[in-house]
């Protein structure tokens, strides 16, 4: 099913959340696996908390804090390391097949944006990186309303800044929780799943399961 416009969650779903733990691996040592999963998971915790107590801190703010909190948890892991990693993170890895993706879904006409909890200097810094300054068409930071997905709010920019329904928007998000939150507006909802987890949400699922872009 085509649609009008492909919106597509930034961390986890273009660009790569791993990638910078795996940079420093052999510095990082045998956990860093694990270090990096539980640096991911504080950072999204924090900004759901946030959002909650509305007491919010935008999202290289949360990514920090996230670090600081990994590394206390993994004392193997070099404190030295931090700037290291704050820079690979600000220049993450995007996906081999995201730029040929977002080419194609252009090449048909359709709009293709991102739309994200990442800060407007964070995603700047990746889309440029990564070389997807060509092939986006805009992005949507959660900045502009502080607060973090999923808040309805949120999705809602789109529609708006676009002047379209909900249902011919087509949302890619490797994140079950966001896919929820995106259903639940009325998006298409597309889960990325790449690490193949199991099914939760169940009476908000996607409209299509994909185990990478590359078939989208």
């Amino acid at each position: 099913m085509s649609s009008a416009a492909y919106v597509f969650d930034a961390y986890g779903t273009l660009f790569d959340v791993h990638a910078a733990a795996r940079r420093h691996a052999e510095r990082a040592g045998p956990e860093y696996q694990q270090f990096s999963e539980l640096w991911r998971a504080k950072q999204l915790e924090y900004s759901w908390v946030r959002a909650l107590m509305g007491a919010y801190q935008d999202f290289w703010a949360l990514t920090e804090q996230a670090l600081d909190t990994a590394l206390a948890g993994f004392p193997s892991v070099d404190r030295g390391l931090r700037s290291d990693l704050l820079d690979a993170y600000r220049a993450l890895d995007c996906y081999p097949e995201v730029p040929m993706v977002l080419k194609a879904l252009r090449a048909r006409g359709a709009r293709v944006a991102i739309l994200s909890n990442g800060s407007p200097t964070m995603l700047e810094t990746a889309v440029k990186n990564a070389g997807l300054d060509t092939v986006i068409d805009d992005v949507f930071s959660v900045d502009t309303l502080k607060t973090y997905k999923p808040a309805p709010a949120v999705y809602d920019m789109v529609t708006t800044r676009y002047r379209l329904y909900p249902g011919v928007v087509s949302f890619q998000s490797s994140n079950r929780w966001d896919i929820a939150g995106a259903k639940k507006f009325g998006f298409r909802t597309v889960w990325i799943n790449r690490s193949q987890m199991p099914d939760e949400y169940f009476d908000l699922g996607p409209d299509l399961i994909l185990p990478s872009l590359e078939s989208l």
